[in-house]
């Protein structure tokens, strides 16, 4: 068979659309602190959370986390940290031996401590897999309560690409022993102003 032929097959054989189910999201609704939860989950999952007071400084606070970071992609547009710049025209290989990259967040989901990063915020979308330790800045007042709201969020969004990122990457599928950093950054850090 060839590739014209499987193609008509595949149009011939299509099963009907089924509408998506009705979901009530008032089930869904409680009454929780959604700061307090999402400070939780994110170190539920393996982040770190660091609130910043009034008079304390980003680029001073990320310089004492990470004092020994040389290679510092600082993207966040609320620090100057960053000691290599980047656009969409790098080339994502340069950046193999990033030790930290800052990254502003969108929102965060306080169900699971997940954040919404767009690539408006990370011109090269292989940055927060890449680099040691990644650091997502995020303002106290975006969070939601669930991942039904933060789909209604991103629902109208110019289609680019964006992720959600809950604590640094894991596995623990290799002799179910659990495994920090396999696919991505060791660490994350969730700075919220």
């Amino acid at each position: 068979m060839g590739r014209e032929a499987i193609l008509k097959s595949i149009k011939q054989n299509k099963p009907a659309l089924l509408p998506l189910h009705e979901i009530n999201l008032e089930a869904f609704s409680e009454e929780v602190n959604l700061l307090d939860t999402f400070k939780s989950n994110v170190e539920l999952v393996g982040g770190t959370i660091q609130e910043l007071k009034k008079n304390e400084n980003l680029t001073t606070e990320i310089n004492k986390r990470y004092p020994k970071a040389k290679k510092i992609v600082g993207n966040s547009q609320t620090s100057d940290i960053g000691t290599i710049p980047i656009s969409k025209e790098t080339e994502p290989h340069q950046l193999e031996n990033i030790d930290l990259a800052i990254i502003k967040g969108e929102f965060g989901v306080a169900e699971n401590g997940a954040i919404w990063i767009s690539e408006q915020d990370f011109p090269i979308r292989v940055l927060p897999f890449i680099t040691n330790d990644l650091v997502i800045v995020l303002e106290k007042e975006n969070l939601c309560l669930h991942l039904h709201d933060a789909y209604k969020k991103i629902a109208g969004r110019e289609r680019s690409f964006g992720l959600f990122i809950s604590g640094p990457s894991k596995t623990a599928d290799i002799e179910q022993c659990l495994v920090i950093g396999a696919q991505g950054a060791m660490s994350l850090t969730v700075v919220l102003i």
